[in-house]
């Protein structure tokens, strides 16, 4: 007898799915290599804006209330906006962050994989891991939270995304 083991992927089109559920109109995005398919799919969903920046951290000084984005870096980079725009003043926001580096099979080798839950239970941003296209509904609870609490919330992205 053989078992075969079929290894959950998150899909693009699960978070897509989940931004559209939520009436998100604007994605501040900065393109990369490695979400590149993602971001071609942004750009041809036609309820969606991509915003496009040159930094990390230019995603949540530019993105305010319209979204969010980056990886763990641009959240460290993004710091004093995060605190002064969001925290300060008491604003709704997602953020879509991608967990570099970060496995739950093993080391992390990557520091920013290793800082980002720290960094967000100092600035006290709740948080939600999401892996696969089961845990993309988490999504929408980060938004219902982020409005029903006027605060900043932030979702790990902890898995490459499948295709």
């Amino acid at each position: 007898m053989t078992t075969e083991v079929y290894e959950s992927v998150l899909h693009p089109g699960s978070l897509v799915a989940e931004l559209k559920k939520n009436n998100v109109s604007h994605v501040v995005w900065l393109p990369d290599s490695e979400t590149n398919f993602l971001y071609n799919m942004m750009l041809e969903e036609p309820t969606l804006d991509l915003i496009p920046v040159c930094r990390e951290g230019e995603t949540m000084a530019v993105g305010g209330r319209a979204g969010g984005g980056g990886g763990a870096a641009g959240v460290f980079e993004a710091g004093d906006s995060i605190r002064g725009l969001c925290l300060d003043l008491n604003q709704p926001l997602v953020m879509l962050v991608g967990y570099r580096g970060w496995t739950r099979r093993g080391p992390t080798p990557d520091s920013a994989g290793r800082f980002i839950e720290h960094i967000l239970h100092a600035w006290g941003i709740n948080y939600y891991l999401v892996e696969t296209d089961d845990d993309a509904d988490r999504i929408s609870v980060a938004f219902e939270e982020s409005q029903r609490l006027n605060r900043p919330v932030a979702v790990l992205i902890g898995t490459e995304f499948g295709s």
